[in-house]
């Protein structure tokens, strides 16, 4: 517990109160340690951490003010808490602006003084875990872990760059797997609001009877087993964003409500008359475009225009090929450090498969094999063997497959020039490109027919 290991300063030069806060602090489960000067106790300082000092304003030739003072530059981490004669307002203010945690008044109650150091220390508990926990977000989510350098991924992190710190709207595209959330909060954590929640929703997820509930929450009896008013994730992310995945799947009646929030930044619970007024910003994602759903009456279109303010879309993995390599080097490399294995390095033959596998799953598919393979393996790199069949299967099938009767070069040679261009539509300078000729000599191989 907090308590127990907390320790704690006190500053008094009456040594009366000095023993009875500290007699009573210390029953408390506190470690206490005292001191009858100012001087005495930013000596302490220099030696010792304390998570809480409570000292008193007026003392000796140094005062509270200089202990407060002293520490703020040495622990900024420590609660002061200062004890002034009452009615010395003006003191406890400049304290407090100063950067005190609170203020106390004599004569003060012992009861009064507890409640405040438990305060202090919750305060110190929850700024220590806000701060743990934004840095560990700021780390996943940092730009340099969005990774890829194909001109696709370029476009989308310039979109990121300017959207980032703006209250628009956004709608996110692309397939299972291309990392839409991840994106999402990453514009979140680049944002002003970063400090704020971001809230996730599976709109595919949500049951259509609870899902207005879900999402702007209901007032006690508002339905069957409605027992007591519950807000809703809007209530929950407000002053920060809400990711709502797979928005396609959103009941008509929802996508009313939702539209009603846009337009007015307001919520109604379900059940409820009062109107809340909430500030979040609405970031939604779906892998099927919506101007279909919108021509088939099943997506609002106004709700549409509302949502798609700023689109962005993902590429499928299998587009972005030349990003494999650089994804294996960062997975593997997460990989070995969380399942504490020594696994730095993949085979050429090993990403040569990973790099011609179709990816069906996207990026999502490629971190858990990579997972996979790190956990599985025996030795200090990644072999083929490592990876899962259906991979191995798929990329030999792909291998080229030559005629079973022998044929002279020219036939074997214009024979696939004619499938390249049938693959490509009669394309022929795409052709040219992916046979890796020019024009003219592909006009000669085809002319030889």
């Amino acid at each position: 517990m907090e308590q127990t290991s907390a320790r704690l300063l006190i500053v008094d030069d009456d040594p009366v109160a000095l023993d009875l806060l500290r007699e009573v602090l210390s029953k408390e489960g506190y470690e206490v340690v005292s001191a009858m000067s100012a001087e005495e106790a930013i000596s302490r300082g220099i030696e010792n951490f304390f998570d809480v000092i409570i000292t008193d304003v007026r003392m000796g030739e140094k005062d509270g003010m200089d202990v407060l003072r002293s520490f703020k530059k040495t622990s900024p981490e420590t609660a002061i808490i200062m004890i002034t004669a009452f009615g010395s307002i003006d003191t406890a203010i400049e304290a407090i602006r100063e950067g005190a945690f609170d203020y106390i008044s004599k004569p003060f109650k012992l009861e009064e003084i507890k409640i405040t150091v438990r305060r202090a220390l919750e305060q110190r508990r929850l700024l220590r875990e806000n701060q743990y926990y934004r840095q560990e977000l700021l780390e996943k989510y940092h730009s340099n872990n969005v990774i890829g350098r194909t001109p696709q991924m370029l476009q989308v992190y310039k979109t990121i760059a300017r959207v980032a710190d703006t209250k628009s709207t956004l709608l996110l595209y692309g397939e299972r797997g291309t990392g839409k959330e991840l994106i999402a909060r990453n514009i979140h954590y680049n944002s002003r609001r970063s400090d704020r929640p971001f809230v996730t929703v599976d709109c595919a997820s949500l049951v259509e009877t609870l899902m207005e509930s879900e999402l702007f929450g209901h007032v006690r009896g508002a339905f069957t087993g409605a027992l007591q008013a519950k807000r809703g994730l809007f209530e929950e992310a407000d002053g920060g964003a809400l990711f709502l995945d797979e928005v396609g799947n959103l009941s008509l009646s929802t996508q009313a409500k939702l539209l009603r929030f846009l337009q007015e930044y307001e919520i109604k619970r379900v059940g409820g008359t009062e109107n809340i007024k909430v500030d979040v910003r609405v970031i939604a994602a779906t892998n099927q475009f919506l101007e279909p759903l919108v021509k088939s009456g099943n997506f609002r279109e106004d709700l549409f225009d509302r949502l798609n303010v700023v689109s962005i879309t993902l590429p499928p993995l299998r587009e972005r090929k030349e990003d494999i390599p650089l994804f294996v080097i960062h997975f593997l490399q997460k990989s070995s450090e969380e399942n504490r294995k020594p696994i730095s390095h993949i085979s050429p033959e090993a990403l040569d498969i990973l790099t011609q596998y179709s990816w069906p799953g996207n990026v999502r598919e490629l971190r858990h094999t990579i997972e996979r393979a790190v956990v599985l393996s025996t030795q200090p790199i990644i072999l083929p063997e490592d990876l899962p069949k259906k991979m191995l299967e798929e990329v030999k099938g792909k291998e080229i497959q030559f005629p079973e009767e022998l044929l002279p070069l020219r036939e074997v040679e214009r024979s696939y020039v004619l499938k390249v261009l049938r693959e490509t539509k009669g394309n022929k300078k795409k052709a040219s490109e992916i046979l890796g000729i020019d024009r003219t000599t592909l006009y000669r191989i085809l002319e030889k027919g």
